[in-house]
């Protein structure tokens, strides 16, 4: 009910299949969701995006309904790289080789990998709370590491977090939204209820862990090589005032060392801009992709 009038798919690309929902006709527009979440974040403005563009929301490797791969001792298949694969994948299965993309937090992050990877391909990017990755580990202080511990529990090995997530799923996942918006009231109990059935499962919990694995190993390697490089697309950066982010990075500054063309834009909230705020994000977004 929360993506009424989208159609559900499964793609199946070279690294994992993956679940997507389709909408609209126009200019394509892809949406990636954030931790610990699935496409369904986006029901708030997907719809409203619809009536301009064609969106595709789709759940990234790992997450939701998608394929959940075997990892390695790299990380790899769950690098921002690989992900980033996918959605390429996805898009062109469905005959779109340019589009638009939009991601929030781990989707935002897949965002920027696409962007340098694929240069051809994304046409605008917008990334919702986040700064790079490598950027996050180079600032990282006592601040960040009580605000986002996560970042570091999550990583670690044995399956240390599996086990421990594991015991409780629920108020874990609860904890996240609770911890990490600001408006109290802003998550739809259906949305909840979807992430909560897709994240109780001991898959989703170890391939999220792998997720973060990667962007403590393999992604920041290839962030390093890529530190001179910056994203030749438009770029919207949005992010929650009233968050971690918002106090403390100078987000367009940040931002403005990666990107020839950033827009930036604080959004009264916590992380979870689409919930949240959705008026104001469904404005920005609809503002820098094009509409009126």
């Amino acid at each position: 009910m929360l993506m009424q009038g989208f159609r559900s798919q499964t793609i199946e690309t070279s690294g994992a299949r993956i679940m997507a929902r389709v909408a609209g006709d126009g200019p394509p527009l892809l949406l990636l969701h954030g931790y610990p979440q699935t496409h369904v974040m986006w029901h708030p403005v997907a719809p409203a995006l619809a009536e301009h563009f064609t969106v595709v929301c789709t759940d990234l490797r790992g997450y939701g309904d998608s394929d959940k791969p075997p990892s390695d001792a790299s990380h790899a298949p769950y690098s921002k790289r690989a992900m980033a694969g996918d959605q390429v994948e996805v898009m062109a299965a469905l005959g779109f080789r340019q589009f638009y993309v939009a991601g929030h937090d781990r989707g935002a992050r897949v965002v920027h990998r696409m962007a340098l990877d694929h240069p051809d391909v994304v046409r605008k990017a917008a990334v919702l709370d986040i700064i790079p990755t490598w950027d996050v580990f180079e600032r990282a202080d006592k601040a960040f590491a009580t605000a986002y511990y996560h970042w570091f529990f999550l990583i670690q090995s044995d399956g240390l977090p599996e086990h421990l997530i594991g015991l409780d799923p629920e108020y874990y996942l609860r904890d996240k939204l609770r911890r990490w918006s600001r408006l109290p009231g802003a998550f739809d109990e259906r949305a909840v209820q979807e992430y909560l059935r897709c994240f109780r499962t001991p898959e989703v919990i170890h391939a999220s862990c792998e997720d973060y694995r990667a962007a403590a190993g393999i992604d920041l390697d290839h962030d390093s090589e890529d530190l001179g490089v910056r994203l030749t697309c438009p770029l919207l950066a949005l992010w929650g005032e009233r968050g971690f982010v918002g106090r403390m990075y100078d987000v367009p500054v940040i931002w403005g060392h990666r990107a020839l063309d950033v827009t930036a834009e604080p959004i009264d909230c916590g992380h979870f801009l689409v919930e949240e705020q959705p008026l104001q994000t469904l404005r920005a977004m609809k503002a820098f992709f094009g509409v009126p």
